[in-house]
């Protein structure tokens, strides 16, 4: 059978969860239509008669300005190391930017690993923008494969498979068939918790925010979650609880239904908002909440 690691990388909002969510047939990833969603490298298992691919899904690649930023973009770029496929996923609506896009060539240096230039969003662009974009990164990476998707549609994404699988080593699966991503359930309970606040705030709120989940007790056929919103200022907190608590428990609604859906049992959810002020650049706060690893390298 093929077997091995695939990494999606590209900047922020070219629709990598969306992706690896399609490939996979399942939630790996949590997707909104805003930058920065992702803050983790998740991987996501795809299962066939003849092969299995680990997809990793990554942070958006972006210019660092806090701790946190550094740690997203050190997840994204350490993601290519070891894998057996790249797919460099490029929204296909938006113009070549000289400066970004050349930036990131830069950044990726010289790749071992095939790579697929795989334009994303084909049903919202036009030929000239889409013509000019494959001509432009085709300078930048002249080996790369070119491929055209759209996850919303979706389309092309069964072709991408079978072209993926044709540069994949033969091999034993690694994992179980059962298994569809490498990070616990409480990992991906928080992040719909922290979905729904993406989805429900806007402007500066929904990025300066995290959820720790403090605990997950399965009673019976139930879970009983508790989980903690960490923002970084008291106007923050007033909008994320609402008008007599309004805002937080639109969030816990929506979040419970979804968790409910993904377990299949019935979800207790208890969420309680909390200020740390400047969380993102703190190292101690960064740890608790999964967001550092004592390797981080300024860099990034």
């Amino acid at each position: 059978m093929k077997s091995g690691f695939v990494s999606i990388i590209g900047k922020t909002n070219a629709g990598k969860s969306t992706l690896i969510n399609l490939l996979t047939k399942t939630k790996i990833s949590i997707a909104t239509s805003k930058p920065q969603t992702t803050r983790n490298a998740i991987q996501g298992v795809y299962n066939d008669e003849d092969s299995q691919i680990v997809f990793i899904d990554t942070p958006g690649i972006l210019h660092a300005h806090q701790k946190l930023d550094r740690y997203m973009n050190k997840q994204a770029f350490t993601s290519l190391n070891g894998v057996d496929a790249i797919i460099l996923l490029v929204d296909g609506g938006v113009p070549f930017n000289e400066e970004k896009d050349t930036e990131l060539k830069n950044r990726l240096g010289k790749l071992e690993a095939p790579l697929f230039l795989v334009f994303n969003k084909i049903d919202l662009t036009n030929i000239y923008l889409i013509q000019n974009l494959k001509k432009k990164y085709q300078e930048l990476f002249p080996e790369a494969r070119i491929m055209e998707i759209s996850c919303k549609a979706p389309f092309g994404i069964d072709d991408l498979i079978r072209e993926i699988k044709n540069v994949l080593p033969e091999g034993d699966a690694f994992y179980p068939d059962d298994m569809k991503s490498d990070h616990p359930l409480s990992f991906l309970m928080g992040e719909i918790i922290r979905e729904k606040i993406l989805l429900n705030t806007r402007e500066e709120v929904p990025h300066s925010c995290a959820v720790k989940i403090e605990s997950v007790e399965k009673n019976n056929n139930a879970y009983n979650i508790t989980a903690t919103i960490v923002c970084e200022r008291q106007s923050q907190k007033v909008i994320l609880v609402g008008k007599g608590g309004a805002m937080i428990k639109k969030i816990g609604q929506q979040a419970r239904k979804e968790i409910e859906k993904l377990t299949g049992h019935k979800v207790n959810l208890n969420t309680f908002v909390k200020v740390e002020e400047k969380w993102r650049e703190s190292d101690n706060i960064l740890s608790e909440l999964g967001y550092s690893d004592k390797s981080e390298d300024d860099e990034f």
